[in-house]
Parts: structure tokens; C-alpha cells; sequence
């Protein structure tokens, strides 16, 4: 599936929560990357920094800018989510605020690299948190780059009216970069107005909506065990299916056959006769 990248308007409606339980439920072999601007929170939060060493995009960045060692050095910066599979790996966002400036410029670079992992041996999806996007340098080539994008919003009035602005801005963008139309999707958070509701106010389908979850989520944003028959889990669990389901749509519609149109006749000329004499 390449990237999914998940984005909200404003505030903390749920992003890097979404996409830690999303990845945690995650059925194919999948990479989570925190490109949040901002920095990164899985590491000291649902990790609780139990690591060795500086680790991350920003590690990557600065090996880039120096060496372009980007695809040797890729797999050792990552961590495994759900050691030793290797299935589900976190490349964890910049924990130094002077790592952003190293990353800012390299977006475009790793927007292309994520999409080739869909195609390595073995393949990974890439599930992308980009934070907001109201920040400065946003990672506006992996959202272009993305196959889909979530953009993240609770259902009560002021974030929607938030989302509503953000959606324009992202579709002046994908119109202005000639993304493919449809790339776009809702991801609810929590209880507010109804999907339908949201979906005829904002234009935009809803492709799912996850339940409000305190326990699971203070799990994933502090540390601990994470128990797959909570709400959160299940309902993450099943967004796979949706954005398979959108993309398989997707791809069908681009395989379809384009209709050739009919020559143009030159004046005084018949059809199937040859002009010459």
C-alpha cells in the first residue's frame, strides 16, 4: 500500500495515538514514521525511552546531509514494536528541536524512499504521522507522495470547523501537484456528530471513526500493556480494511481501459478506403 499518512488541522485530536494502535493492529509488515515536525512522542512516551542511543529520522537526516547514506543506514535506526518479528518497526520522530532543520529539507528525499519500500524484500506498508499542519515545514512531499491521507479530527464543532480549513488548504495543494484525486479521507475521533453529518458538512468522506478510549490511550501515550480487545484496538484493528478497500477502488479505476477516440477523417476522405490513387 506505500504511505498512509495520517494528519490533523490543530490541537491533539488523536494523531499519534491513531497511528501507534493502527500500527500495533497492523496485518501486513509495516514501518511507523514519525515525521511530525514538531518531534516525535512514541519514544519517550509508549517506550518510556528505553533505548540505546539516539535513534530516528533526525539520526537519519544529518547522516544524509553528510554522507547520503540514507538507504544503508535506514534499518539500523529503526525499532521493533514487536520484537524479534520485525514486523511492525518505528522509525521515531526528532527528540532535538535543531534535528528539524536537518529534516526539513530532506522531505521530498524521504517521501521517495517510503515509496520504495512497498516494493523491497520483503515489502512494508509505511503508516506516516505528520502531526499538524499548521507548523512550521510541514512535510507536504510525504502527503503528496501518500497513497492515502487520514486527516485526523474529533466530531465536536470546533474542530471541524478547524478540519474545514485544512481541508481546503490540502486540496489547493494535491490540485496545484496534480495529485490523484481521492486520495483525501476523514478519520473520526470520539463521540460529537454523526459520520454522515460530518461527511455532507466537509465534503469529504468519513472512512472510519475511532471510539473515545482513556485507558488505551494513556497506554499509548505513556507506556504499558496494550490489550487488543479494548475499543481503541478493535476499531484500529479494522481501518485496514477501509483504506485496502479505497485503494484496491483506486487502483481499479487507473487499470481501466482508456477509450481511443476515433481518427479524424481528412476532408473528402471515406472511412476504411486508403486516399491514395
Amino acid at each position: 500500500m506505500a504511505i498512509i499518512a495520517l494528519v490533523s488541522a490543530k490541537g491533539s485530536p488523536g494523531v499519534t495515538t491513531s497511528a501507534l494502535a493502527a500500527a500495533l493492529s497492523w496485518h501486513r509488515r509495516l514501518v511507523l514514521a514519525e515525521c511530525d515536525p514538531a518531534g516525535g512522542s512514541v519514544l519517550a512516551g509508549y517506550l518510556g525511552g528505553a533505548l540505546d542511543g539516539p535513534r530516528g529520522i533526525g539520526e537519519l537526516a544529518v547522516g544524509e546531509l553528510r554522507d547520503g547514506n540514507l538507504e544503508s543506514a535506514f534499518w539500523s535506526q529503526l525499532v521493533d514494536l514487536d520484537a524479534p518479528k520485525r514486523e511492525r518497526l518505528l522509525l521515531p520522530g526528532v527528540v532535538d528541536p535543531a534535528q528539524a532543520g536537518s529534516v526539513t529539507p530532506l522531505w521530498q528525499r524521504f517521501a521517495d524512499f517510503f515509496t520504495g519500500l512497498e516494493k523491497g524484500v520483503p515489502p512494508y506498508d509505511v503508516l506516516v504521522d505528520c502531526g499538524r499542519l499548521q507548523v512550521a515545514g510541514p512535510p507536504w512531499p510525504v502527503l503528496r507522495a501518500a497513497a492515502v491521507v487520514l486527516l485526523v479530527t474529533r466530531a465536536k464543532l470546533p474542530d471541524l470547523s478547524a478540519t474545514r480549513a485544512t481541508i481546503r488548504a490540502i486540496e489547493r495543494d494535491f490540485t496545484e501537484h496534480r495529485v490523484p484525486p481521492g486520495t483525501l479521507r476523514l478519520l473520526v475521533v470520539g463521540d460529537g456528530h454523526g459520520n454522515a453529518e460530518i461527511s455532507k458538512a466537509l465534503r469529504l468522506p468519513v472512512i472510519a471513526r475511532l471510539p473515545e478510549d482513556p485507558r488505551t490511550a494513556e497506554v499509548l501515550s505513556l507506556g504499558g500493556t496494550v490489550r487488543a480487545g479494548r475499543p481503541l484496538m478493535r476499531a484500529a484493528g479494522a481501518l485496514e480494511v477501509p483504506v485496502r478497500a479505497l485503494l484496491e477502488r483506486r487502483l481499479a479505476r487507473l487499470a481501466w481501459p482508456v477509450p481511443q477516440s476515433t481518427p479524424q477523417l481528412r476532408a473528402g476522405s471515406t472511412p476504411g478506403v486508403s486516399g491514395a490513387v
